[in-house]
């Protein structure tokens, strides 16, 4: 039996089997590429629409219908290939991969094999502070299979070629990752990466990236790779760390009772958090692969190669090594605000439209909005609080219009969809109190209220300054500026 800790997660780095095997993992990641009609014909790749009726000729391969290569899913290629600072192929061919299932209505699919269009890349990731290059082996295009549904047919099988067609750019690493974390930290590299040059948009749910897992496992010092198997489509980071652990312990568990891994493709089950055989796996000449006869070689010019190039958008590492250095935000800031295009793109709007210092804008960002729509369960892209509407209330921060602590009401209130923070503050009558006279009034009749915890102040327990400074907030409602109130405290409370 395979432990109970490979079926429900990761194992620290310094799990038993590490200490007399290595893992040795490889991903295959299939990337929808983010066009609006398929890749070789004008079918539309809206997701979502009724079965079959996204499915054109060209997709069912009828007879007398030729394919015509989608020039914008070319385009998305070479920018993958230029962000992982890889080899771009100034001749590439596709090939037709034969196999025979029953939502591949061709009897083979359009890919590549010889001569990929990326080649020779590299991501570069960090585990518990470890920094790793992984190798990327290639990237190549190729045409998605429909898809076969079990589930409402009964004994039958249904099948939906919505999605035949759909292009996709199947990205393969090297055997380089070595355990379930640097694995699950490669794949989030690499979805950040795609989601942030705008070819993929990272929908794990409907598709539209997508795992294979290869792995072996082999004793500590041995150079030859084990046999590997293959677990397909897993559809979750979490999924994938829970596979892999899994994989990795069967296989450790086999060969020390004496048996033999199968090299097959398996299937994993997130129910019960483990992998199950499918079938035998095969090879490439199992597969028959020869050039596509409909379709001309395709060619790169350097020129076509440097006008993508200039075309890059500033990718995650550069926009937060930016962050901190045009910003002065701490390395966990910079970050977190980087992690995603969209929040980059509303910190800089909220730092651009406030005038206020840029760590205020981070925290308000990360621990306010974030928070907030954590509670909300709610997206960036649906957030009820636009960076403009954020960039108003923290402009009243700045002219202290409010307190921070009374703009944390604030936020809540337009979180709740009370409206921008003028008419909040106006509603509510939270405007700060920053005359002098008004605030010394109420330090003197909390200090006549007070006499006792005067005393002993004077007498030298400076403790109960807090006492004061609280008593105060409360007498004008948290409206006084607390800047004023500790100022004029410390004048009033010293002996006469």
């Amino acid at each position: 039996m395979v432990s109970s800790e490979a079926k429900t997660g990761l194992k620290a780095p310094d799990a038993e089997w590490a200490e007399k095997w290595e893992a040795v993992i490889g991903l295959e990641v299939h990337v929808q590429l983010l066009t609006r009609s398929k890749i070789f014909s004008g079918a539309s790749t809206a997701y979502g629409a009724a079965p079959n009726t996204q499915a054109s000729a060209i997709d069912l391969g009828l007879p007398g219908v030729l394919p015509v290569l989608n020039g914008e899913a070319l385009r998305m290629a070479v920018m993958f290939g230029l962000a992982i600072d890889a080899h771009i192929a100034p001749r590439c061919v596709f090939a037709r991969k034969h196999y025979f299932y029953p939502d591949l209505p061709k009897g083979y699919q359009i890919s590549q094999y010889e001569l990929p269009i990326v080649s020779q890349g590299h991501l570069d990731i960090e585990v518990e502070g470890q920094a790793r290059r992984i190798g990327i082996t290639r990237a190549h295009l190729e045409e998605d299979a429909g898809k076969s549904l079990h589930e409402g047919f009964g004994d039958q099988t249904g099948i939906d070629l919505n999605r035949a067609g759909t292009p996709l750019l199947e990205i393969v690493s090297e055997p380089d990752l070595r355990s379930p974390a640097e694995a699950v930290a490669y794949l989030k590299k690499l979805h950040q990466l795609v989601v942030y040059l705008g070819i993929c948009d990272g929908n794990m749910q409907e598709g539209s990236f997508r795992c294979d897992a290869n792995v072996s496992v082999r004793r500590k010092g041995e150079h030859k790779f084990g046999t590997r198997t293959e677990t397909k489509n897993v559809n979750s980071f979490r999924f994938v760390e829970k596979a892999i652990a899994y994989e990795i312990e069967r296989q450790i568990e086999v060969l020390e009772s004496g048996g033999a891994v199968v090299q097959e493709t398996r299937l994993f089950d997130p129910d019960r958090g483990e992998t199950r055989a499918m079938r035998s796996k095969e090879e490439a000449m199992d597969y028959r692969y020869f050039p596509d006869p409909d379709l001309l070689p395709v060619v790169c010019t350097q020129e076509y190669i440097e006008g993508i190039r200039r075309q890059l958008p500033e990718l995650p590492e550069a926009k937060k090594a930016r962050f901190m250095d045009h910003y002065g935000l701490p390395a966990y800031d910079a970050g977190v605000l980087t992690a995603e295009r969209a929040l980059a793109d509303y910190y800089e709007a909220v730092v651009e439209s406030s005038g206020a210092d840029p760590k205020l804008c981070a925290n308000w960002v990360i621990t306010d909005l974030l928070g907030g729509l954590n509670k909300l369960g709610c997206e960036l892209a649906a957030s009820p609080v636009s960076a403009g509407a954020l960039a108003g209330l923290l402009k009243r921060i700045v002219d202290k219009t409010v307190s921070g602590k009374l703009a944390k009401e604030v936020f809540e209130a337009m979180l709740a969809g009370e409206g921008s923070a003028d008419q909040i503050i106006a509603a509510r009558g939270l405007v700060q109190i920053t005359d002098e006279a008004a605030i010394v009034a109420a330090i003197e009749a909390v200090m006549a209220k007070n006499p006792s915890q005067l005393a002993e102040y004077r007498a030298g327990k400076d403790k109960l300054f807090g006492f004061f400074v609280g008593q105060v907030m409360k007498a004008t409602q948290g409206k006084a500026n607390p800047e004023a109130v500790n100022k004029l405290l410390k004048e009033k409370l010293a002996p006469p």
